[in-house]
């Protein structure tokens, strides 16, 4: 999964709940701004407001360690 991938699932997400992107920024505590560059795939956003915008719209996110990996 790359950030662009991430910042079309949210936006999808986002549209298909009916919220603009002030609307979910402020669910998520986080600026509207952070939100337009996270949609857009920027790559270096942050990983706490990302985890917040995720949780906002209702995603969960499941992490995998590779087999035999302790």
């Amino acid at each position: 999964m790359t950030p662009i991938d991430i910042g079309k699932t949210i936006r999808t997400a986002r549209k298909a709940q009916g919220l603009r992107q002030d609307e979910l920024a402020a669910a998520a505590n986080v600026g509207v701004r952070f939100l337009i560059e996270l949609e857009a795939g920027k790559p270096t956003a942050q990983l706490g407001k990302t985890l917040s915008v995720l949780s906002a719209l209702g995603i969960d996110v499941a992490l995998t360690a590779p087999s035999g990996a302790n």
